[in-house]
């Protein structure tokens, strides 16, 4: 009978699914299986992670591991290659945040462009009018450049064209008749693009590609008083450049739902510039949110558990290949 561990807490919703799903066993938080996380993982076959870091050293701790989840859609803290070779197939949860993380990233471009954090803090100072001329502006009529158009990307643009904006996209790998189509324009030139946007919002996944890709020559690339959005991965940013860019006036601002190193552990130079907004990565953590990603990694397990995974939600595709 396989067995199933979820190493970090989950909704209940997805447990009660797995719960629910005859000829399994399965170890949860709240109710595990032994003392320390190796005994935890003999037995385990399947493994729904959210926090934890999936490498060697854990493959040793689970000789029978054939499959774990990722709750989520970044994996980066899976070493997937190491799990290629270990015959281990790795899952995510492509739709379950997408809807999430768009809302996110348009909070943060009207956070920004409308001031609210140091409007929020003059109003709890007794300072109820703003002196002077505003320096908040409307997205309506603005350029956006939408870098990735992916199930995140996509429904971002689609947000954006709500608001009335111009909505260019950026993606080397998805056909120019496919984003046209959609109704946006299709920008091939990327620095092009950079100098034409009034906010710039990252979709990406992190590859050995995209790592560090808006550093210096990046952000000076984009329209000077442009914003940043980051709703994607930290490691994307250099955040010394970020800080300088933010600084000089460069950029006119910056929302950021992650950050290089995470979890932070001390404040990092980049928190002390003003127009700037940070969230813990929690995008995806909408009520919502954290329910479809606990069910559709249940879904994951017991699809896969069941000889039918959805090659969507497969990383490493190459093992379906050999299967």
């Amino acid at each position: 009978m396989p067995h199933v561990v979820v190493i970090d807490p989950i909704h209940p919703d997805g447990i009660k699914r797995l719960l629910d799903a005859p000829g399994i066993t399965l170890d949860y938080p709240g109710n595990p299986a032994g003392p320390d996380l190796a005994s935890r993982l003999r037995e385990a076959e399947a493994l729904i992670v959210r926090g934890t870091v999936v490498d060697s050293a854990l493959l040793a701790m689970a000789p029978k591991l054939r499959m774990v989840c990722r709750h989520g859609v970044g994996y980066d803290l899976v070493d997937v290659p190491a799990m290629t070779r270990a015959g281990v197939t790795v899952m995510i949860t492509p739709e379950a945040n997408a809807a999430s993380v768009a809302e996110h990233a348009l909070m943060l471009m009207l956070a920004v462009a409308r001031q609210v954090l140091p409007v929020d803090a003059g109003v709890r100072r007794g300072e109820w009018r703003v002196q002077g001329q505003s320096r908040t502006f409307e997205l309506g009529g603005r350029s956006v450049l939408v870098m990735g158009f992916g199930r995140i990307g996509t429904r971002v643009a689609r947000l954006c064209a709500a608001f009335g904006m111009r909505v260019m996209v950026h993606d080397p790998y998805m056909p120019a008749g496919t984003i046209r189509g959609a109704g946006y324009e299709a920008v091939k030139d990327r620095d092009a693009g950079l100098a034409a946007a009034d906010i710039v919002t990252l979709h990406l996944p992190a590859s050995e590609a995209t790592r560090g890709m808006v550093d210096a020559a990046f952000l000076a690339a984009m329209k000077p008083g442009a914003v940043l959005v980051n709703t994607a991965r930290g490691t994307l940013v250099d955040e010394a450049a970020l800080e300088a860019a933010l600084c000089s006036g460069q950029l006119g601002g910056a929302g950021l739902d992650v950050l290089r190193v995470e979890p932070m552990a001390e404040p990092v130079p980049l928190l002390g510039v003003e127009n700037l907004v940070v969230t813990p990565h929690v995008a995806a953590s909408t009520a919502e949110g954290l329910q479809r990603m606990a069910w559709d990694a249940a879904g994951n397990v017991l699809d896969f558990l069941a000889g039918n995974p959805d090659p969507d939600a497969v990383v490493n595709r190459e093992l379906l290949a050999r299967a």
